[in-house]
Order: C-alpha cells, then structure tokens, then sequence
C-alpha cells in the first residue's frame, strides 16, 4: 500500500477516535498508542505541502546521490553551514564554497522519539542526534543504533542512506566503536 492511502487511513482513524473522546469527556485529549502519555489532538486539520527552490543548494542534493554529504563554506570568514546555505548570514557575501563533510563526528546529545507526529508513525521509536564533526560544525540527524549502547561522546559516522518506505536518500549517524 502506497503512503497516501495509509495516512488516509490513519487519519480517518483518529478522527472517529477524537471524536469518540471528545463525546464522552468534553476535552480532545487521549492517549497515545502506547497509552503512556495524555496527548492533545487538535480537531482541526493542517496539511501542509510545500515546494522550495534548491537550485543554489542543488550540489548538496547531487553529493547525496553520489554518497556524499557536502557542507558549504565562506571563503571570507570561515563558518561552515550544515545544511549548506547559498548565502553567509554572517559576512552577507555569496561567496561560498563547497566541502565534502569527513563525516567522524562525537555525539554531544539525542534524543529517543516514541512518541511520533502522524507522517512518521510507520517508523519504529528512532533516535535524533546532534554531532560535532570533526570540521567542528554540529549536525542534526537519526542515528541507527541501539538506544541502550548510546552514549554521548561516542564516535559516529555521518552516512548517505535510502530512507524507506518514502524511497528518497538522506543521511543519519551510525556508530564508529
């Protein structure tokens, strides 16, 4: 079944949920699927499907295909921009150039998410990590690992994966040790 369908699904779901609680106690506030949190459900819904022009950034999405993962740098100043920007915010130059991140990186924090936004709820719990590069700019990103070896200050690795079932190539940390 494609993803569009089944958020259809899920959607329709849990809205006869909320309606059903909303019924019975006044109040659009359930549960989680795990039941270990009281979430607020708003009855209204937001989609949101957007377009952005990456024809600045197209080489960082290039690298991606190619199992690279690129930073951009200002040849004036020196800061890295991780996701790569076009422009430096801090000279206000567009004099940038491209670097290919080594990808060795120490885990300075993260995060276990069990409790996932709509859209991701076919994912199993994951975890969102910031690492120091060894270029010493942080990035955002999932490490694949398991949550009871994880440790900060541990050695990771930034890696070009297929993220699935959307089928689309990304990046996220797996660990060095």
């Amino acid at each position: 079944m494609s993803l569009e369908p089944r958020y259809e699904d899920q959607w329709r779901q849990m809205i006869r949920q909320l309606e059903s609680v909303v019924k019975s106690t006044g109040l659009p506030v359930a549960p989680d699927e795990k039941g270990q949190y009281s979430l607020w459900y708003d009855v209204r819904e937001l989609r949101l499907r957007y377009s952005v022009s990456v024809e600045r950034i197209k080489r960082f999405f290039e690298g991606l295909r190619e199992g690279r993962v690129y930073a951009t740098r200002c040849r004036r100043c020196g800061r890295y921009y991780f996701p790569p920007q076009a422009d430096c915010p801090y000279c206000r130059v567009s004099d940038m150039e491209w670097v290919e991140v080594s990808g060795e990186g120490e885990l300075l924090t993260y995060t276990v998410i069990n409790t996932k936004p709509l859209t991701f709820s076919h994912y199993p719990d994951y975890i969102v990590a910031i690492a120091r590069m060894r270029e010493g700019f942080n990035v955002l990103a999932w490490l694949r690992a398991d949550p009871g070896k994880v440790r900060i200050g541990m050695k990771v690795k930034l890696q070009v994966v297929r993220r699935e079932p959307e089928g689309y190539l990304t990046y996220e940390f797996i660990p060095m040790e």
